[in-house]
């Protein structure tokens, strides 16, 4: 299980950080001219997460990895190894900002002050965001952005927070679990190197973020809805 453990490690920190960024680049180029771009690229990244997540899952089946150590199981809390402050604050910006995008995306469908709201953000924020082009504009692309988020949702709390803390903490037992959060927070970030130094950091504070909670509720279930929401909320304001 071992050299399992380090080969998926090897995967978060060269695949989606280098060629991820490679085939972006890739992508801006011929989406300009090729319509069905965008859908391609949908289709590679979808296929990209979860061939590691069915490895991972395949090592359940033939190791001794189980799926409580991916955090796969039921919520328990803990407030022990981080401490209350911590883990109580994290899960509060959590319900906060869940309930705030709900807000949003039931306001953007039936309330046209949010929506003309929502529209005007979008807008300031395509000219800023060079990774804003791949965000869906057909009817096509926006069902298959919905797959894309769940994915995302699925498949990078499962690579990202279930088993790289998980791995750390088994390859690495002296490493302090501080430690272990950041740095799998950092390869988080790195996976997101597509949008820049500025959403490699937000997505590593992200991932900081979730690994707290996930110290704290001891399952990544409520992280991948999570996730998968915060990604669906992408697409809003591009209808």
């Amino acid at each position: 299980m071992d050299v399992a453990l380090g080969l998926v490690i090897l995967f978060t920190l060269t695949y989606e950080p280098i060629l991820g960024y490679i085939n972006f680049q890739k992508f801006k180029r011929k989406v300009k001219t090729d319509d069905k771009e965008r859908i391609k690229f949908y289709k590679n990244s979808i296929n990209s997460l979860w061939v590691p997540t069915l490895f991972i899952l395949s090592l359940v089946g033939f190791t001794d990895l189980s799926l409580e150590q991916i955090g796969l199981t039921s919520i328990s809390l803990n407030t022990e190894i981080l401490g209350k402050w911590v883990i109580y604050s994290a899960i509060i910006v959590g319900i906060i900002f869940g309930l705030a995008i709900l807000i949003f995306i039931i306001g953007y469908r039936f309330n046209s002050k949010i929506k003309n709201s929502m529209d005007k953000m979008k807008k300031e924020e395509s000219a800023k965001n060079q990774f804003d082009v791949m965000m869906p504009v057909t009817k096509q692309e926006k069902k298959l952005w919905t797959l894309v988020s769940l994915t995302a949702g699925i498949t990078e709390e499962i690579i990202y927070r279930g088993l790289m803390i998980f791995a750390l903490s088994y390859l690495l037992p002296g490493l302090s679990i501080w430690f272990i959060l950041i740095f799998s927070s950092i390869l988080f970030g790195l996976a997101h190197t597509y949008q820049g130094v500025k959403g490699v950091v937000r997505t590593t504070l992200i991932g900081l973020w979730f690994s707290i909670v996930y110290i704290g509720i001891g399952s990544i279930i409520p992280l991948i809805l999570f996730h998968a929401l915060v990604d669906y909320f992408g697409k809003i304001g591009e209808e």
